[in-house]
């Protein structure tokens, strides 16, 4: 802000009494001319001082910056470089077995047979005598009775309702033809194919297969009305074998399995044909628990801490059709336990008729089609 009315250079008072060059605000030259001007002499050619302006002139650095200085190795402070730490390696893969081989996971099971069914009285007379007459523990047979069992020289006890022939042609095979008027009955040997003191994985150290066929007279109607399994004792011998504790069978007129089940049994194989020669069999293997799961052997992997392993297979004509492991995945609500089947209670197999069929059960081993 200005407080005159002119500019100190504009005015004249500063340019008397020879005090020119005295004032701040003059521009000094080198000759007073007699005469003021505001514009330069046109005669006068003008020459640049050397060098750059004066605003671009080089200064050198303080001498604290020239004496020998050398940055350091690396890149400055503010780019330094961390690596991220590194985490523990996880060998994830075999931690987590592939899940794409484990087996299936276990089919539904029906409410009822597509072909025959027994009562709801029958059924309830059937856990009513279970109840009463609970599974025994393991017997000590004499060696007589292990030879025998070894020979496959195996006898049977005929239902009291059993209706029609049951006989024995020769040794370890019986012939049986039934009526139209059979009821549901089951066959069972008279000594276990399975022996626990005699047999078990854990006694023996060795893997032990039961096994059995049954042939299907090939002037047979076309219903095969007949089951083949295994079971332990006592069982009703007024039912088929499958329906109640500590059971198992396949069953010829509908192909389903049956583990203590007394609705409709499980989707397992065709039904039974004349003229075909069905079989049957189990296999105990001592398991070893602390061992990590295998995915690429027999038997299948189960979540099941019991120390015997049990398959149990189906032949068709001399040829192995299907198997379960007997611990596979069941339906919790569904599915019943499987006590008395495990390997801790003597196993004797069981055949059920019911109405009309021809049939041989073969216990030589000799005259099997399949041999285990």
């Amino acid at each position: 802000m200005c407080f005159g009315s002119k500019l100190k250079g504009d005015d004249p008072s500063s340019r008397l009494n020879n005090d020119y060059n005295d004032h701040l605000n003059s521009r000094p030259v080198e000759s007073k001319p007699s005469k003021t001007s505001n514009t330069m002499p046109q005669g006068n050619s003008y020459n640049a001082p050397p060098g750059p302006p004066p605003s671009h002139q080089y200064q050198s650095p303080p001498p604290s910056h020239s004496n020998g200085y050398s940055a350091p190795d690396g890149p400055p402070p503010s780019h330094s470089y961390d690596a991220p730490p590194q985490e523990p390696y996880h060998d994830w893969q075999t931690a987590v077995p592939d899940t794409s081989l484990l087996p299936p996971p276990p089919s539904m099971g029906n409410q009822r047979s597509s072909t025959n069914n027994a009562t709801e009285q029958q059924a309830e007379l059937g856990e009513i005598w279970c109840t009463q007459n609970p599974m025994t523990g393991p017997a000590t047979f004499p060696e007589a009775a292990l030879e025998a069992i070894a020979k496959g020289e195996i006898g049977v006890i005929r239902p009291r309702d059993y209706q029609g022939n049951l006989e024995r042609p020769r040794p370890g095979v019986w012939a049986g033809k039934t009526k139209a008027n059979n009821p549901d009955n089951c066959i069972i040997t008279t000594i276990p194919l399975y022996s626990v003191l005699a047999h078990s994985p854990l006694r023996t150290a060795r893997t032990k297969t039961i096994y059995y066929e049954v042939r299907i007279n090939r002037n047979n109607r076309r219903e095969v009305s007949l089951a083949m399994g295994f079971g332990a004792q006592p069982y009703p011998t007024f039912r088929l074998p499958g329906w109640h504790r500590g059971n198992l069978a396949v069953h010829g007129d509908d192909g389903s399995k049956y583990i203590n089940d007394r609705w409709g049994g499980k989707d397992f194989t065709q039904p039974f044909k004349a003229g075909e020669t069905l079989g049957l069999g189990m296999t105990f293997t001592a398991r070893n628990l602390d061992a990590p799961p295998s995915y690429d052997a027999a038997p299948a992997q189960t979540m099941s801490t019991n120390p015997i392993d049990v398959e149990v297979f189906f032949t068709r004509d001399g040829r192995k059709e299907s198997s379960w492991n007997l611990h596979e995945e069941g339906d919790a609500e569904e599915d019943l336990p499987v006590t008395g089947l495990e390997g801790f209670n003597d196993l004797y197999a069981m055949v059920g008729t019911f109405e009309n069929v021809e049939f041989e059960i073969v216990f030589n081993h000799g005259e099997w089609m399949y041999h285990p």
